[in-house]
């Protein structure tokens, strides 16, 4: 038959090596010579490799249709629609080898330019910040047509097509339009529809096949499955608004800050159910309530992003725009955060932006080539978790990273970030032997992409999302990690304080008798306390590996454990710095963590256990009350040491002050099982002084030894201070005295 493509064009469509089907595919006006005259007509071409017979069908008038001659046996097909003479709006009618008849709209007819010039530009300058707009699956209304719009970036690719449950898979039938200034592929798929399942199939320079899950993907499938999901995230009602506003008016500095860490998937399980998760609509009913309950103001997940294996904790992510399907779909975790927000609870994420693993639907060799991380295994990667290192110094990578951080906050509404392994990121030899890593320009260890990326991510999040956290997981003596950019810090918001938290452990470890030799472990921390916005953590990690959970790394028999871990939560609540407890820390858990069981909520039928509880929710609510306890922590005028040094009886004390310096109160930590009588501290007031909180309590399991409600101040100097009081300090505990007029 006559056709107007050329033969190279025919076979370079046949074979999927095209790289601009829309030049050939579609509806194309071509000059035609009839009886010496020339006449413009359209020509429509499509390639539909199950077809024995094609018509094109004039979507105003389907009484018009026009038989296709297939110009090549593997499923070209052409029309050339001698009686017309302008562009019309047009379908497909298609009947299949096997009898059966469908319809299908024409990806080809027309060029949609939604990844516009302008964002490819920012995107290639890491400036784009709103990338996951453009790139990915969205649904569209375009000309008249609903279906999905695809857009990918991967430069060295020879070609890409979207294969999914809408053309059976097959990568011969949907090639992607390369953008040639930026790497980005793009397809408009009229027809394909909310919750289709796809992913790219990409033939690299070297002329291999390889199949990727989208990096932009806004939903997954469930492990195993790897296909991603087209997915609309704007549907949801937000009610959190008002929540919102606040935020945006305040900073968390001096406000009060107690964090629960929480593995949805190990919270709580169903029971007979495999594997038994709860939904993040089930989690908004019962774990919100919890953290309400306990005062906990804050909830930080452990990483929510897909992943495939349960054992990386969400810490090895291969869907970074994905929440993953384990719970249920995005707007259920939306619920979840409106509900967490509208209980007065904000919510932070653990975010990876180190490193990611080597899964083949994943990132890496996204086109064949390293792309998002480095070709020398000397920069890309990590031998202590076989992941890959991000390439921070390329622009669309950068670009990716900060886009993820901002659509967390800007679609999900998380009131801020943790920061994973901010330390690998900073130094090029972390975990690295000499030779196994190249030093930077000058010479030296450290990351200056890694370390620009971070001030650019900070600086941008507290400009667009001000009151939103920015918290690092730095585990060195990085200086300024929590210093604005300004003033050449890294701009984070809080530090995690990773020293106090080994030293207090290590410390807490020790028998009480052998304490009194280790009394620095309790008070090096105040050396540096301001040096850096501290968040005092007991995470996840400790309490994973063998490390013991934090009950059994406390001496002694069950009675000691309890009163000592009580006594350490005291301190840690009184402390300069936010605090953070991993769940189940709260009541005692036994068992080392694991990702694949709940919580042992049965323990709570305990009087130790349910007696730490109630110690942790009333160090809560006291701290909720009390302004002392926060509102100058990261100010040395906060701290007054009364006797931080007392290590031959083993006791802390000092007093916290509010920015009003009538606002103080009085911390006395016991690490020793006996109690002091008659134990004399300086204080600044003569006045009464109520005990507002004794771990020793009997409601906490304690041996209820204690002040009978308070001591009334002598007009006798101690330590330094004006006056004294002279006060029972129960054995293994803590107590905080107020000033009362």
């Amino acid at each position: 038959m006559i056709t107007t493509i050329y033969p190279n064009d025919i076979i370079s469509i046949v074979n999927s090596t095209h790289k601009s089907p829309h030049f050939i595919l579609g509806m194309h006006m071509v000059d035609i010579s009839v009886e010496k005259e020339i006449k413009t007509i359209p020509s429509v071409r499509a390639f539909i490799p199950d077809g024995r017979r094609v018509f094109v069908v004039d979507i105003d008038n389907p009484d018009s249709e026009w038989e296709m001659g297939k110009v090549h046996d593997d499923g070209v097909f052409e029309a050339l629609i001698w009686d017309r003479s302008e562009k019309f709006k047009y379908s497909y009618r298609i009947e299949g080898y096997s009898g059966a008849e469908w319809t299908m709209e024409d990806p080809y007819e027309d060029w949609v330019d939604e990844v516009t010039s302008f964002d490819r530009y920012l995107f290639s300058n890491s400036r784009h910040y709103k990338i996951y707009e453009k790139m990915g699956a969205h649904v569209k209304t375009i000309n008249g047509k609903k279906g999905v719009f695809f857009s990918v970036w991967a430069p060295t690719a020879t070609r890409i097509s979207v294969i999914g449950d809408f053309n059976n898979w097959d990568g011969r039938r949907d090639p992607m339009e390369l953008l040639r200034d930026s790497g980005v592929w793009v397809l408009f798929k009229p027809g394909a529809k909310e919750g289709a399942k796809y992913r790219y199939e990409i033939r690299t320079r070297d002329g291999n096949i390889i199949t990727k899950s989208d990096p932009y993907a806004f939903y997954s499938e469930f492990r195993p499955a790897t296909a991603s999901i087209v997915y609309t995230l704007e549907d949801y009602e937000w009610n959190d608004s008002e929540w919102l506003d606040n935020r945006y008016k305040q900073e968390t500095l001096d406000k009060a800050v107690s964090i629960y860490e929480v593995h949805l998937g190990s919270w709580r399980r169903k029971d007979g159910e495999e594997p038994g998760y709860l939904s993040y609509r089930e989690l908004a009913e019962q774990l919100v309530p919890y953290v309400k309950e306990m005062g906990f103001t804050h909830i930080q997940l452990m990483p929510i992003e897909e992943h495939p294996f349960d054992g990386s904790w969400g810490y090895q992510i291969t869907g970074y725009f994905s929440p993953t399907s384990r719970h249920g779909e995005p707007k259920d975790l939306q619920f979840f955060i409106d509900t967490c927000h509208q209980a007065g609870i904000a919510v932070l994420l653990d975010w990876v932006p180190g490193h990611f693993p080597k899964d083949p639907h994943g990132l890496i060799e996204f086109d064949g080539t390293a792309l998002y991380e480095h070709q020398d295994p000397k920069q890309g990667e990590h031998p202590d978790w076989g992941t890959k290192i991000f390439n921070y110094g390329r622009p669309e990578v950068k670009n990716f990273l900060l886009s993820n951080a901002l659509y967390w906050i800007d679609k999900f509404h998380f009131d801020g970030l943790r920061v994973d392994a901010v330390a690998s990121m900073l130094y090029l030899d972390y975990s690295k032997k000499p030779g196994q890593w190249i030093a930077n320009k000058f010479g030296g260890r450290e990351n200056l992409e890694a370390i620009d990326f971070f001030k650019h991510l900070n600086s941008v999040v507290h400009k667009y999302f001000p009151g939103v956290m920015m918290i690092a997981e730095e585990s060195t003596a990085w200086p300024g990690v929590s210093k604005p950019v300004y003033s050449g810090g890294l701009g984070f918001g809080y530090k995690w304080n990773m020293g106090w938290m080994n030293d207090i452990i290590e410390y807490m470890k020790k028998d009480a008798i052998y304490r009194r030799y280790h009394h620095s472990k309790l008070t090096f921390g105040l050396v540096y306390a301001w040096s850096e916005n501290f968040i005092l953590p007991f995470s996840h990690d400790e309490v994973v590996h063998g490390k013991g959970s934090m009950i059994n790394k406390m001496p002694g028999d069950y009675w000691q454990k309890f009163a000592s871990l009580r006594a350490l939560y005291t301190l840690m609540w009184g402390h300069p710095g936010k605090q953070l407890l991993f769940m189940g820390q709260e009541f005692g858990q036994i068992r080392e963590w694991s990702e694949d069981r709940g919580l042992d909520w049965h323990l709570l039928g305990f009087d130790f256990h349910s007696g730490l509880q109630e110690c942790v929710k009333s160090l809560n609510w006291v701290y909720q009350n009390e302004v002392a306890m926060w509102e100058n922590d990261f100010d040395a005028e906060g701290f007054d040491g009364i006797n931080c040094d007392d290590s031959d009886n083993s006791i802390f004390s000092f007093i916290r002050y509010g920015q009003d310096r009538k606002d103080f109160l009085v911390f006395v930590v016991n690490f020793t099982p006996i109690a002091r009588y008659d134990y004399i501290l300086g204080v600044p007031e003569q006045c009464y002084y109520q005990e507002i909180f004794n771990s020793d309590s009997q409601k906490y399991g304690g041996s209820n030894v204690g002040n009978f409600g308070g001591v009334m101040a002598k007009d006798e100097g101690a330590l330094g201070k004006e006056f004294s009081i002279g006060i029972t300090v129960p054995p293994l505990s803590g107590i905080i005295l107020k000033p009362r007029s």
